[in-house]
């Protein structure tokens, strides 16, 4: 005789896309400057280098990060840009990031 099960089974699973491992599924969110289609990556789904549009520093692969891009007609997916989580989240308090050479000072004088 097997034991008693005590827990009921769940009726229906959240239901993974074998395509897609790792990446959920595209939400609307909106800010400030409008709406944005927004999709999360984990870090087993990243595997490659992007640079992050609010820190200008590198997403390594590996690391969970967010893609975003407009939902109106300014932008499609040719639009789409890969935030960090924090970035993504703090972009209505921080000024856009400054890229600069190795060479150029780092404070303006």
């Amino acid at each position: 005789m097997s034991p008693r099960r005590n827990r009921p089974r769940s009726a229906k699973k959240e239901e993974e896309r074998p395509d897609r491992p790792g990446i959920t599924e595209d939400r609307v969110q909106q800010w400030q400057d409008g709406e944005y289609m927004v999709r999360n990556v984990f870090g087993g789904a990243a595997v490659k280098t992007y640079r992050c549009p609010g820190c200008v520093q590198d997403i390594r692969p590996g690391v969970a990060h967010v893609v975003a891009w407009p939902v109106d007609d300014r932008g499609g997916l040719t639009d789409r840009r890969h935030w960090h989580t924090g970035c993504w989240r703090a972009r209505d308090r921080r000024g856009p990031g400054v890229e600069r050479s190795r060479s150029a000072p780092r404070y303006g004088r």
